[in-house]
């Protein structure tokens, strides 16, 4: 059975930072890319990052670029995104999803995902 688990979301200020987990179990995940995703009230989801762990590449949306940092620990088959520098626009729920081999496919980063998790939510207060 494949699970995605997310942890790390939570209240936050304006300026602040936090760090998303993403534990995966069930899947190749040393030959797999593995995408962070929001979804805002009233709003579609949106595909903002993404790490193929075989090479350690990675894709962010130009509405998080230069803000958040993703990386891997395959030993711990675990996916992390490092958000600085918050903003009340990033409220929303924070899913990981994954997909086999890579990131890219079907012209998009983020398209195409296998599995996705149940979420975590982070919310940016001023």
């Amino acid at each position: 059975e494949v699970r995605l688990v997310e942890s790390g979301g939570g209240l936050v200020q304006t300026g602040g930072s936090l760090r998303l987990s993403c534990l995966v179990s069930g899947y190749n995940f040393g030959a797999s890319g593995i995408g962070w995703f929001r979804q805002a009230p009233g709003k579609a989801r949106e595909g903002i990052s993404c790490i193929t762990t075989s090479d350690g590449s990675t894709y962010y949306s130009d509405s998080v670029k230069g803000r958040f940092t993703i990386s891997s620990d395959n030993a711990k088959s675990t996916v992390y995104l490092q958000m600085n520098r918050l903003k009340s626009e990033d409220t929303a729920v924070y899913y990981c999803a994954v997909k086999a081999y890579t990131c890219y496919s079907g012209n998009s980063y983020t398209y195409g995902m296998d599995y996705f998790g149940k979420g975590t939510l982070v919310t940016v207060s001023s």
